[in-house]
């Protein structure tokens, strides 16, 4: 029975399933921080705080935006590093830490910035 996806499965060898697992639970890890920036983007413009209205739907845009992206690159962060595994290459650098550092500094920006303008 063929595994998907085969462009990860259908190379190398099999590594030890800690490793396995290990890229399987940061991948997930991954998943409920986009899950947590989607729901403080969601709650940061339904609560209608006193703040400054453009720079509060900026900030939750910026937020959703980015627990948006983060899934996509989390499995392919995921992929490359399983692939990698299995292939008993050196892991590859990830760009989610990156993406979750512009993205949680720009909305904490704007959110400050919306408190001072108030």
């Amino acid at each position: 029975m063929a595994r998907f996806p085969s462009f990860v499965y259908g190379r190398g060898d099999e590594p030890d399933a800690r490793f396995t697992l290990a890229n399987e639970r940061t991948y997930l890890a991954w998943i409920r921080t986009a899950l947590a920036l989607v729901a403080a983007g969601v709650a940061l413009e339904v609560l209608g705080l006193d703040l400054n209205p453009g720079l509060r739907l900026a900030a939750s845009i910026v937020l959703v935006v980015a627990g948006t992206l983060v899934p996509a690159l989390a499995w392919i962060s995921w992929a490359r590093t399983e692939r990698a595994l299995r292939e008993d290459k050196a892991l590859p650098a990830s760009l989610l830490g990156t993406v979750l550092m512009v993205a949680v500094t720009v909305a904490g920006v704007l959110v400050t910035l919306a408190v001072i303008m108030r």
